[in-house]
């Protein structure tokens, strides 16, 4: 048995401890991505090579990707897209085989792919030549994967199932955990607070505020729907687009998903409102 092998034997109930629980998965990120980043972290493992290390890589070399867009090198940024999704799933596995997780990674993670999600438009818009289509596109983006963490947390919610846990942040510097909570606050807060009024204004308006009703909103249909809209599956697609040679296809196809997103919207509602016609005209309550 060779060296690589022989670790991977050792460290294999530790590392079973690296992936993130998840009602519903991406199936793109755990068949592809995921394995390979699995890889990485066999090699970072006896490092020391911190999580918040890895987060920061994954981020120049997505800025790297985005850089390569405006130069014109589609190839070379859909190669560094993927790359940068490979280290994206790797930091948080490092931090979870090493017991390392940290509210400063969890903050560092999304402000930094937020960045470098709008260098990518930037890039895509430059390229195109329609940058108020990649502002729109990178909106559209932003919004899909906030519904896709709102439609975990209230799947969970509905359930009685936590969410998300914080972890102890006790040892941490708690000036830039502060600092980062409250960019984490003003930047994603709002569409969050949003998108959780809408889902709580649309059951009161369809009368399907009882638990069985709620179960019906927050389906596991639509959680995994949206759970394969999330940043690994965005990214490969751009990353397509790139490698055609057709970035403007690339804002084209993140405009696409309004159509579908309100299909999810109307089929959620149809399914509460149908629970709540049953439980209110059924002696034995509404369950289906």
């Amino acid at each position: 048995m060779d060296s690589a092998s022989v670790l991977a034997a050792r460290l294999r109930p530790t590392l079973s401890l690296e992936l993130k629980p998840r009602p519903r998965v991406e199936y793109l990120n755990a068949l592809v991505f995921r394995p390979i980043a699995h890889l990485v972290v066999l090699a970072l493992y006896r490092t020391r090579v911190s999580p918040h290390a890895v987060v920061l890589a994954n981020s120049l070399v997505g800025l790297a990707g985005a850089a390569a867009i405006f130069a014109g090198q589609d190839i070379l940024a859909a190669v560094g897209l993927q790359a940068k999704t490979v280290l994206d799933n790797a930091d948080g596995q490092l931090a979870r085989a090493r017991h390392e997780e940290t509210l400063t990674g969890r903050f560092l993670d999304s402000e930094l792919d937020l960045l470098v999600n709008a260098a990518v438009f930037a890039g895509l818009g430059w390229r195109a030549g329609a940058p108020w289509l990649a502002f729109a596109a990178f909106l559209t983006l932003t919004f899909t994967l906030s519904l896709d963490f709102a439609a975990e947390q209230g799947y969970r919610a509905a359930r009685g199932e936590p969410f998300r846990p914080e972890p102890d942040s006790t040892r941490e510097n708690q000036a830039l955990v502060k600092a980062l909570r409250g960019a984490y606050r003003a930047v994603f807060q709002p569409q969050e607070n949003l998108i959780a009024c809408f889902d709580q204004w649309r059951m009161r308006r369809g009368r399907a505020m009882s638990q069985a009703a709620r179960l019906a909103y927050f389906d596991g249909f639509t959680h995994g729907v949206l759970a394969n809209m999330g940043l690994t599956t965005q990214l490969a697609a751009i990353g397509v687009c790139l490698a055609l040679g057709a970035p403007l296809a690339a804002l084209w196809l993140m405009l696409a998903q309004w159509p579908l997103l309100a299909l999810l919207q109307v089929r959620r509602e149809t399914l509460s409102r149908r629970v709540a016609w049953l439980e209110a005209h059924t002696p034995t309550g509404g369950a289906i």
